[in-house]
């Protein structure tokens, strides 16, 4: 009773061996041309989407531009939440500026004595005479 036959030995990995070799035998699920046109498919979406990227972050500069509160607009970090609310936007430029002065914009405002300016009204004698006289 001691004595094992041969069908009594086999060993689990030897099982699991065989079964796998069944199984690579089988039929493919899907046919190669649907597959293929899966994946062609997959890789459009792939391609709009890293499009998808570089049109938010053109998006994320002109806004920061818009404001005309930084001297260089790719200054501030791209964050998708900036396009979504505008007061998060502010607030992060708000950030940037307060902890680097520096990169806040330089422009003028007003008067600043440079350009085309009116000229200056003369008070002359003489053309107070003449308006007075007719």
């Amino acid at each position: 009773m001691t004595e094992q036959t041969t069908d009594e030995a086999v060993e689990p990995d030897q099982v699991d061996e065989t079964e796998e070799t069944t199984e690579d035998t089988e039929p493919e699920t899907f046919p190669r041309e649907y597959v293929q046109q899966l994946r062609d498919e997959a890789a459009k979406y792939r391609t709009r989407a890293s499009d998808r990227d570089d049109v938010a972050k053109r998006l994320h500069v002109a806004l920061v531009a818009a404001t005309g509160r930084l001297a260089d607009p790719t200054d501030l970090a791209f964050d998708d939440a900036h396009l979504e609310d505008p007061v998060e936007l502010e607030a992060a430029i708000d950030r940037l500026v307060a902890s680097k002065p520096h990169l806040a914009s330089r422009r003028p405002t007003g008067d600043v004595g440079q350009g085309v300016s009116p000229e200056a009204s003369r008070v002359s004698l003489a053309g107070i005479l003449r308006n007075a006289a007719s």
